[in-house]
Formats: structure tokens, C-alpha cells, sequence
């Protein structure tokens, strides 16, 4: 009996320490995945610095994973060298500034010589001990955090357009609270335990940020679109916003407006004699979604009755009728939301009326 207790943690360790390799391994294609599509697509065309930074914490994460990967298997101690110190400063700064933008009302130039503060924590941390370099670096992150807890808070009314991913988000930000944690109590634990827990955290942060981009795609523009709508002032106090919705909803339903593959947020407020801002506000507070959102749906539904009262015509060319640009845009859109795919819709559409 004497010698269970010490089997059992020897057990419970290995077992995180696979986990621990197992989600490194998942971080690292993770990251170049992320990097290739959700970062190679138009979503930061106005954005550029959120694209930079998101790719460079990308870079961060996986230079950190790749660490842990050869110190937790291989023996090898790259969590003591000069790089690994470096990729841990720069996860706070990469994020705040991958996230400011997109978080912000107003829009930020490319580069602002206030920002390069943010690289100060990165260009100390060669001059560091080894025994502060690292509490230190959970300390400033843990200040980023609060900025980022505040700027959450501040978009609570807002939580009704993205509850789960809010919460996905909320579970990312505990995981961030925790490794703060575990990073000034690293002196305490044992062994490799700090580093496979740590691996384990950043592993369990990428796969939270593939689902959530799985329910919502396009979230960092809906986002951004109803910051923008959140931190205005309303701009709908002299519009007839009955009015206006009645003309919108005739656009939708009798002529089709939404397939038109160049339709856009500027082109359909000039028709409705409206600022951008102004249809952006009313479809947020009236529909309660995004105008990007709005549009896909629009798309979708159509979508949805063609493929069951056209069973003949190809799944491309019935996204292509109802607007989407290509084929990836819509399965992307149509898997957002109906949960499957636009071939698989139709083949449950099709057993059912045959059992009918």
C-alpha cells in the first residue's frame, strides 16, 4: 500500500505529459492551418495590423510548443534557451495588439509610435535571470488580461449575438488566468510538470479558438462591425427605421438583392438612403446580427430551396445563384449555419420526402 501513492503520480504524470506532447503536436499544425486559411482570407483587408500581430502570436505559440515538444520528449532543454524566453514576452503584446483593433470603435492606423512600447517586455527579456524572466512574463500578461477583461465587459450587451462563442472565448481567458497562475508558482512544482501543463493550456487555447472560428468564420468582422455599432452614438434618431426595414425586407424578398456577389454593406445603405453606419446600427439592433451575418443567412435560406426543389443542379452552381463568391465561401457559410454541409442538407431533405 506503501508504494501506491508514489505508482499513482508517477502514472498521473505521464499521462499529462503524453497529453502535453500530444496538444503540442495539434498547436503547431493548428497555428499553420490558422495561418493559411483564417489569416489568408480577406477578413483583415482594413485591418492589417490585427493580421500581422494575430500571425506573429501564431508564430509565438508554436516557437513555445515546439519547446516544450523537445524538452517533454526529447529531453532537449530548449525551454532554457534565449529564444523560448523571447516567444514567452511576446504572446501579451502580440495579442493585446492583435485584438485592439478589432475591439476598438475607431479606426487605428497601420502603426502608432505608442505601440512600440508594447515590444519594451521582448527587448529586455535577453537581459533577464532565468529565475525572474519568467514570473515576470505571466505578471505582464497578466495585465493584459485586464485590459482584455474590460474590454469584454464593456460588449456585454452584446452577448446575445455571440453566447457560445463568448463563452468559448470566457473558457480561453480562464485557461490565460491559469497559466498566469501556474507560471509564478513554477518554482514549487515538480519536475517538467510546469511546461507539460503549460503545453497542455496552450493546446486546449487552440483548440477552443478552432471550434469557436468553426460556429462563426467571419467572427472577427462581425465583431468588429458591431464594436463600431456598441461605442457610436445612435445615428438612427431622425430615420424611420419601420420604414426603412419595410424597404429593406421588399430588397430581400421580392427582388432578390442578396444575389448579387458584389453586394455590400456601402452599396445597399446608398439604396436605402442611409450612411453605412446608420443600416449597420439598425441591423444590429433591430435583427440582432451583424450585416455580414444578415447577408449569409439571406444566402443560405435561398440556398437551402434550391437544392431541394432543383435536385439536378450542382451544389456549386446553387451557391453561386443565390451570391456567394465560391464554393468554399459557401459550404463555410452554409456549414455556419445549418451545422452540415449543403450536399449532406440535400440528402436529408431527399430521404424525408421519400418517406413521406
Amino acid at each position: 500500500m506503501a508504494f501506491d501513492l508514489p505508482l499513482q503520480h508517477a502514472g498521473s504524470s505521464l499521462a499529462v505529459t503524453s497529453l502535453a506532447i500530444l496538444l503540442a503536436g495539434f498547436s503547431i499544425f493548428s497555428a499553420i492551418s490558422l495561418a493559411l486559411t483564417h489569416f489568408a482570407s480577406d477578413l483583415y483587408q482594413d485591418q492589417p495590423m490585427s493580421r500581422v500581430m494575430g500571425l506573429v502570436l501564431l508564430v509565438a505559440l508554436s516557437s513555445l510548443q515546439i519547446a516544450h515538444f523537445a524538452w517533454l520528449h526529447l529531453d532537449s532543454e530548449w525551454v532554457a534557451m534565449l529564444p523560448y524566453r523571447m516567444s514567452l514576452f511576446a504572446v501579451a503584446p502580440s495579442f493585446f495588439l492583435f485584438s485592439q483593433p478589432l475591439l476598438n470603435a475607431k479606426a487605428l492606423p497601420p502603426i502608432r509610435p505608442a505601440l512600440i512600447g508594447h515590444a519594451l517586455p521582448i527587448a529586455i527579456s535577453p537581459f533577464l535571470p532565468e529565475d525572474l524572466a519568467l514570473p515576470l512574463a505571466f505578471i505582464i500578461g497578466a495585465g493584459y488580461l485586464l485590459w482584455l477583461a474590460r474590454s469584454l465587459y464593456a460588449l456585454r450587451r452584446e452577448r446575445e449575438n455571440f453566447h457560445k462563442e463568448i463563452l468559448l472565448l470566457g473558457g480561453i481567458f480562464a485557461i490565460a488566468v491559469g497559466v498566469s497562475a501556474l507560471g509564478l508558482a513554477r518554482a514549487s512544482l515538480p519536475g517538467k510538470l510546469f511546461f507539460s501543463l503549460y503545453a497542455v493550456a496552450i493546446g486546449t487555447a487552440f483548440f477552443l479558438v478552432q471550434t469557436t472560428l468553426g460556429l462563426r468564420p467571419k467572427l472577427s468582422a462581425e465583431i468588429r462591425e458591431v464594436v463600431q455599432t456598441a461605442y457610436a452614438n445612435s445615428t438612427l434618431t431622425n430615420v424611420d427605421c419601420d420604414a426603412i426595414l419595410s424597404e429593406l425586407n421588399r430588397l430581400m424578398a421580392t427582388d432578390r438583392t442578396y444575389i448579387d456577389p458584389n453586394l455590400s454593406l456601402p452599396t445597399l445603405a446608398e439604396r436605402l438612403g442611409l450612411s453605412n453606419h446608420q443600416l449597420s446600427e439598425l441591423i444590429n439592433a433591430r435583427l440582432g446580427k451583424s450585416f455580414s451575418r444578415y447577408l449569409r443567412e439571406l444566402r443560405v435560406e435561398a440556398a437551402k430551396a434550391m437544392l431541394c426543389d432543383e435536385p439536378s443542379a450542382s451544389v456549386l452552381s446553387v451557391g453561386l445563384s443565390v451570391g456567394f463568391t465560391s464554393q468554399s465561401n459557401f459550404y463555410e457559410a452554409f456549414r455556419e449555419i445549418e451545422g452540415m454541409a449543403p450536399g449532406q442538407f440535400r440528402k436529408l431533405r431527399a430521404r424525408s420526402s421519400a418517406v413521406q
